[in-house]
């Protein structure tokens, strides 16, 4: 994705599964895109953080969250995280306590912050999204 279809947002972290930087929507679900073969993609519908607003639309409701809550420092993990909070939200609603996101975020890794804002990045990103088209 990132060398043939020039989509950097994912990135390539750990390429084990183990730290969520690659997550991208595979049918709606989030996914590690490190270690889903092409293959295992082929005919679905592969949405990846750069497909979350349409370009020049406004952010999506959990990008605009982050950037309003200070849900991110180097923004290496952002696009993972933020692709796993949608999918969150479409599983478990818009009302989320801190203690489903942080089990939620469990494979999801953040080197430079405490997580707090992340968390009430997504929070909020949450409500917002029951407030938009994107629920």
């Amino acid at each position: 994705m990132r060398e043939n279809l020039r989509l950097t947002g994912t990135h390539v972290g750990c390429d084990t599964s183990q730290c969520g930087a690659c997550v991208v929507h595979l049918d709606g679900k989030a996914v590690k895109s490190c270690t889903t073969l092409a293959v295992m993609a082929d005919g679905h519908e592969v949405k990846t953080i750069e497909g979350l607003a349409a370009d020049g639309a406004p952010l999506h409701p959990m990008q605009e969250a982050f950037r309003e809550h200070h849900g991110l420092q180097c923004g290496f993990c952002t696009p993972g995280m933020i692709m796993t909070a949608v999918d969150l939200v479409h599983r478990k609603g818009h009302e989320l306590s801190d203690e489903v996101i942080r089990e939620e975020l469990e494979g999801n890794l953040c080197r430079c912050t405490g997580y707090q804002n992340i968390v009430a990045s997504i929070a909020a990103g949450a409500k917002a999204m029951a407030k938009s088209d994107l629920a």
